[in-house]
């Protein structure tokens, strides 16, 4: 080469791609001539997509901004080696990445990306560039502490292999920032298909990262059992590999997570040496007071009982924590210098004795304050199920805390009345959507057969009594900080009277979606003001209520059609309403055409009515129970294109239903489908069009699928999560396809069908399937046969037995064993299963729902409260005096002593003999059911049986 002149201040770059050329010769095919020549002057104006079609460039740089800017070419151009004299220097590189190299140089502009990163940083760590290097971890650095929930998505692959590389160069900043943003981001990463491929140094760096944010504790733990399970680490491992997984699961706060996962989770291999210690640590601080509970705690941060909480926590999930009192609330929202001061012990149980004390003492002194910290990304907060917390307390410690939530979770809490309510709404001023549901109780005033009713179901004023002479609602201030509240659910409230919803809705005025399901104190004429004064409402669920006439004259009303409330509904739920005229729901009807969900369900809705129905964006649509002719419904269907899901089982007047079924056909594809009368295997196969894209079926009485419908299901269906058969013809050979082709199937029930069908059918693995529903289909099931069950679905949280009369005692421990994380649990007429007791049940103890009947006369009068004790989430219960050991049961009298039971319900039978004398099976005679509204137990005897 020719050497440079003095004067010269250019030099050539001569760089030659290194990609290789399998990858080359798949790009776009490269011009006749292989080098093109470009200089740094124009570096602005490169177009990178032109260039890089040839193998060569050369490029004419400056040779002292190469110098400056490049500790390589500052080594290679101005020290004592032969090439600094040269005006021609050659690279192997790849093209792209060091054109964007000198772009960097240059100061233009380089667009860092999860693909990009590496090669730009391997480049800059190779050449020196410092101003590139910068680049690269301003970037990174970004991406690990942005709150910006558009930023971008690190991929997770482009993530560890990030981290390897600098690892194994000693870079130490780029392994930190890739341990905080796994840290950050654990919830979105975990799902990732990739992420048993993380290193376990990184996983761990990630666990002890200070910004780990997740959801709740019990996905920490979900996380690292799935990380556990990816390439098989749990078998053959070595000491090490041993150690490593017992240092991970013990990054995990045991006591903070949900009894039903402890008990799921309890047969995971790589769970399962720590499941009884979760137990027993939950087991103990359900029966602990918050008093007592900081009195045992030593000198120290209590970081075992503190809720993992960060600057970038969006969502706290607490919900079925029936550990959580509010001194665990409380500790975690504290800043651990808290911690250091010896006397916080008894600031602490000041502030616990009475939280509403601590504005007064903040003023009195600084010292005497609760010293809360503030985590301003939390928008969403879910405690349902959490009982034991005290909601005074936990309002002043989340309203305090997250002064930005906007949704409120806080179902299955009897102690959070109304009142409650009203005062968390008053200082949470950004609060949109809060819901306080609870379990419907069953009997609707009225519709009920009662023989006689406490007083709880007369309406009668509660016992906090919100009027407008309340403190909460003497102020405009209030009226201001609930105007923001848009949806709210109140489902299954029996504590919620007229004066309280009225109160409600003239406080919140921009309210758009109610759910008032199972309010059975409400009165038509109440929920008609309500929807008076709500003017922007456009969801309205009022199932099992009182709605009415006066309710529907308050939709209607308005100068036009156009200008009442009901010709903006989205959404209108309107279950088991009776006492509506036809001429006024045909009023209403017609002026619903932005309807998206209707549900007529029981009700005494009539062709008449339903032809009136002219709206085009129905999405859901149930009919189920009602008189509807397929031909009306044929012509509701021809204009709801976009209709997902259809429920119309118990229709009679379906019969003739063959071009409804092929008018579905037509539609954009059903999701959810339940059907009985005129459903036959012709249906389906008509259906085949608008039914691939199926997640759940329910085939009803009247219906006649037949071993053939049933045969085709599965690939006429093939994302069927859900099946559900009544009184349906069914064989071994179609119940294997089923549960053998349906690998997402998560539901599955039985009920009332005929036919032949053994154990064969139950033999295979389903480990999706988390209900099961036998019903007089079983009868043959033995104590083996239910174990067989238990190894093929393993993760069972819902089973009902009925009918399985081979069973007895021995069963109660295969289930227990097989299935400790059940939830719901009803065996009715299956042997004798409960004829030496209960005891061996009690190893399920994260049920909720519990129904007995009929299983044999050994269950002791003082279940109830023993099954309060054994059973800490339960809070639904039926039984049968048949089964009653000793005659009756003992029915509590204070709450305290079956604490979270909500709905109690004993049913009794008499006995009846035929002609000839011969004792006959029993038949029901009455129902007592007792429960719970939030002040005190309701006992109503019912003539009905209810299930």
């Amino acid at each position: 080469m020719a050497l440079r002149s003095l004067h010269d201040d250019f030099v050539t770059l001569f760089v030659d791609n290194n990609q290789p050329q399998e990858e080359e010769d798949s790009s776009s095919s490269s011009p006749p001539c292989q080098v093109i020549s470009i200089s740094a002057l124009d570096v602005s104006s490169w177009d990178l997509s032109e260039i890089l079609c040839y193998r060569r460039v050369k490029v004419q740089a400056h040779r002292t901004r190469l110098i400056q800017e490049s500790s390589y070419f500052h080594g290679l151009l101005s020290g004592s080696f032969s090439e600094s004299g040269r005006d021609h220097i050659s690279v192997e590189w790849n093209l792209e990445t060091f054109l964007n190299l000198m772009r960097c140089i240059y100061d233009c502009a380089v667009h860092v990306t999860s693909t990009s990163f590496l090669p730009l940083f391997d480049a800059a760590l190779f050449f020196g560039v410092e101003r590139l290097l910068s680049k690269c971890k301003s970037w990174l650095s970004l991406l690990a502490s942005s709150k910006d929930p558009a930023s971008v998505i690190l991929q997770l692959s482009d993530l560890v292999q990030m981290w390897s590389f600098c690892l194994e160069r000693d870079v130490d900043f780029v392994p930190d920032l890739c341990a905080a943003y796994l840290a950050k981001n654990l919830m979105l990463v975990k799902s990732d298909e990739y992420f048993g491929n993380v290193p376990y140094e990184l996983l761990m760096c990630c666990i002890k990262h200070p910004h780990l944010t997740i959801d709740s504790e019990m996905h920490l733990a979900d996380a690292l059992l799935v990380w556990l399970d990816a390439n098989k680490r749990l078998f053959d491992l070595s000491a090490s590999s041993k150690d490593n997984i017992v240092n991970l699961m013990e990054q995990v706060r045991f006591s903070l997570l949900p009894l039903w996962f402890i008990a799921e989770r309890s047969k995971s291999h790589g769970f399962s040496t720590f499941a009884d210690h979760s137990i027993e640590l939950v087991t103990k601080l359900t029966k602990m007071s918050s008093k007592c509970l900081v009195d045992s705690l030593r000198d120290g941060l209590p970081a075992d009982l503190r809720v993992r909480l960060t600057e970038y926590t969006k969502k706290l999930d607490l919900s079925g924590c029936t550990q959580l009192n509010e001194a665990i609330l409380l500790l975690s929202v504290l800043p651990e210098t808290y911690f250091t001061n010896p006397m916080w012990r008894k600031s602490f149980k000041s502030f616990l004795s009475n939280p509403e004390d601590d504005a007064r003492n903040q003023e009195q002194s600084s010292q005497r304050t609760l010293p809360i910290s503030s985590f301003e990304a939390v928008e969403e907060v879910d405690i349902s199920k959490c009982q034991r917390l005290d909601y005074k307390a936990s309002i002043k410690c989340i309203s305090k805390s997250f002064p930005s939530l906007r949704k409120l979770r806080a179902a299955y809490l009897l102690n959070i009345k109304v009142s409650t309510m009203l005062e968390l709404l008053q200082n949470c001023h950004n609060l949109t959507e809060v819901d306080l549901t609870v379990d419907i109780v069953p009997i609707i005033p009225g519709q009920a057969s009662v023989f006689y009713a406490s007083p709880g179901l007369a309406q009668t004023p509660p016992i906090i009594s919100l009027t407008s002479g309340s403190h909460i609602f003497d102020s405009g201030r209030v009226h201001r900080s609930l105007s923001s509240i848009t949806r709210l659910t109140l489902e299954g409230r029996s504590d919620l009277y007229d004066t309280d919803l009225r109160s409600i809705s003239r406080s919140c005025g921009s309210l758009c979606y109610l759910n008032i399901k199972g309010c059975a104190l409400l009165s038509d004429a109440c929920i008609a003001y309500v929807i008076q004064k709500c003017k922007s409402l456009h969801s309205l669920i009022v199932c099992y209520t009182s709605f009415s006439e006066n309710s529907v004259l308050a939709l209607c009303a308005g100068t036009s059609v156009t200008s009442s409330l009901a010709s903006n509904l989205q959404i209108l739920h309107m279950s088991k309403c009776e006492g509506i005229s036809e001429t006024l729901l045909m009023n209403l009807i017609t002026r619903t055409k932005k309807l998206k969900s209707l549900c007529l369900r029981d009700t005494n809705v009539s062709d008449a009515v339903l032809c009136e129905f002219s709206g085009s964006s129905l999405e859901s649509l149930d009919i189920s129970n009602t008189t509807i002719s397929s031909g009306v419904l044929n012509g509701v269907i021809s204009k709801n294109h976009n209709l997902k899901s259809l429920k119309a089982r118990g229709c009679k007047n379906l019969v003739q239903s063959e071009t409804l079924f092929n008018c579905l056909s037509k539609g954009h594809g059903l999701k959810e489908l339940e059907i009985g009368w005129g459903f036959t295997y012709f249906s389906l196969v008509s259906l085949r069009p608008s039914v691939s894209s199926l997640r759940a079926i329910s085939v009803g009485l009247g219906a006649s699928l037949g071993e053939d419908g049933l045969k085709l299901l599965p690939s006429a269906c093939p994302l069927l999560e859900s099946i559900v058969l009544y009184f349906q013809e069914i064989s071994d050979s179609a119940l294997t396809s089923i549960v053998t082709s349906l690998k997402q199937l998560e539901e599955l029930a039985l009920s009332y069908c005929f036919g032949d069908i053994t154990l064969k059918s139950f033999k295979f693995s389903m480990p999706k399937l988390r209900k099961l529903r036998l019903e007089r289909v079983t009868r043959w099931m033995s104590n083996e046969d239910l174990f067989v069950l238990t190894q093929s679905c393993p993760n069972l949280t819902e089973l009902t037995l009925v009918g399985c009369s081979h069973l007895n005692s021995d069963s109660q421990p295969i289930i227990s064993s097989g299935w400790p994380g059940m939830i719901s649990l009803h065996l009715e007429e299956s042997g004798t299963i409960t004829e030496n007791g209960v005891v061996s049940l009690y190893g399920c103890i994260a049920l909720e729902d519990l129904l007995l009947r009929h299983n044999g006369s050994g269950i002791r009068k003082n279940f109830l409260l023993d099954a309060a004790l054994k059973f800490p989430m339960l809070r639904l219960v039926s039984l049968d005096m048949c089964d009653a050991k000793e005659g009756n049961f003992d029915v509590p009298e204070e709450k305290e002593e079956v604490r979270f039971l909500s709905i109690v319900k004993i049913s009794r039978c008499k006995s009846q003999r035929c002609s000839l004398g011969r004792e006959l099976a029993p038949v029901h005679r009455e129902t007592l059911v007792m429960f719970w509204n939030g002040q005190n137990f309701t006992n109503t005897l019912l003539k009905q049986r209810l299930h």
